[in-house]
């Protein structure tokens, strides 16, 4: 697995100090009085990702972005990376000043009533149609790259809140499930469809979910093709918070100030947590050759239910996925 050390950082220089840099084993001295690492934060030039930090609960948000179709393109899944490697690497720079200078990470979305739509389903089609194996399983693993990071904390003491504010499908459904704390509103959806078009979700889906609910039902929400409500998902221990629309942004901040003090606990809990049950890197790369090979599969009719799908929710957003337009 990559370690991230080949994407470059986006940070302009800033006055009297000295940049981050992404290169391994480089920690450059940065003066930490002259600027915080909120502005490093704030410094950051994404298309498809904003970073904002909050110094005083030393929270840090990410919110995903998104002009057409709300999904994990190729695009979104390399910003995905970059922030990553930049909160690995701003940790780093910063804890000799603060042992611990970044205690929690916020994923959400900015995108009015969804989350994250799952994978690019255009780009899947086009990639089957071509029969290009290479590049199909090059996206599934930069998938899992990001949702395997995102489940380990980077490795360090973070941890990480889903803020599910809309309908979290697929692989919006799955980095959902990578968080330590899941906060939903009330009206959020969240399924995996895939199986509607004879594919099933392999970026997390079943690793995560196997370790949270007991095997059998965990095939069964692979295999439905259903959507569950957030309530739903809070009775089976999937959510741990549901709050009315509108209102997660101000939860997320209540559940941050409330553990605050708390943090170093909870932080080594979901650490241990990871140790007795791992989601080994190493499983999600056998599943994912078993997605290719299914997906590689697939019939031309099988892929005219996932255009279809595609054309329903570009057409009319999340609202069309609901209704499982085929």
């Amino acid at each position: 697995m990559s370690d991230l050390t080949g994407h470059r950082s986006n940070f302009p220089s800033l006055i009297g100090t000295t940049k981050p840099s992404l290169k391994s084993g480089t920690h450059p001295v940065v003066d930490v009085a002259a600027v915080s690492i909120a502005q490093q934060f704030a410094s950051v030039q994404l298309n498809w990702v904003d970073l904002e930090f909050d110094e005083t609960t030393k929270a840090l948000w990410l919110y995903m972005k998104s002009e057409g179709r709300p999904c994990f393109t190729p695009e979104l899944l390399s910003e995905l990376a970059q922030s990553q490697a930049v909160m690995k690497r701003l940790f780093e720079t910063y804890q000799p000043a603060d042992p611990c200078p970044i205690n929690f990470k916020v994923v959400a979305s900015r995108i009015p009533g969804v989350y994250n739509l799952g994978g690019d389903l255009n780009l899947f089609i086009q990639l089957i149609r071509e029969k290009d194996r290479e590049k199909l399983h090059q996206y599934a693993v930069d998938c899992i790259d990001v949702v395997y990071r995102n489940a380990i904390s980077s490795n360090l003491p973070i941890v990480t809140i889903g803020m599910i504010q809309g309908d979290a499908l697929g692989g919006g459904f799955e980095t959902a499930l990578s968080c330590d704390v899941i906060i939903a509103e009330r009206q959020a959806k969240f399924g995996l469809p895939e199986v509607l078009f004879n594919l099933f979700p392999g970026m997390g889906a079943y690793s995560f979910l196997s370790r949270m609910v007991d095997g059998r039902t965990a095939e069964k929400m692979l295999m439905s093709g259903r959507l569950y409500s957030a309530e739903e998902l809070h009775e089976m221990g999937i959510v741990h918070e549901i709050v009315e629309e509108g209102e997660a942004p101000f939860a997320v901040q209540q559940y941050i100030t409330k553990n605050a003090r708390k943090h170093t606990a909870h932080s080594a809990i979901y650490r241990a947590g990871r140790t007795v049950q791992p989601v080994a890197y190493e499983e999600l790369i056998d599943v994912v050759e078993i997605w290719v090979d299914a997906a590689l599969s697939l019939s031309d009719q099988d892929l005219k239910k996932m255009e279809r799908l595609t054309k329903a929710q570009d057409r009319l957003g999340a609202p069309s996925v609901r209704k499982q337009a085929f």
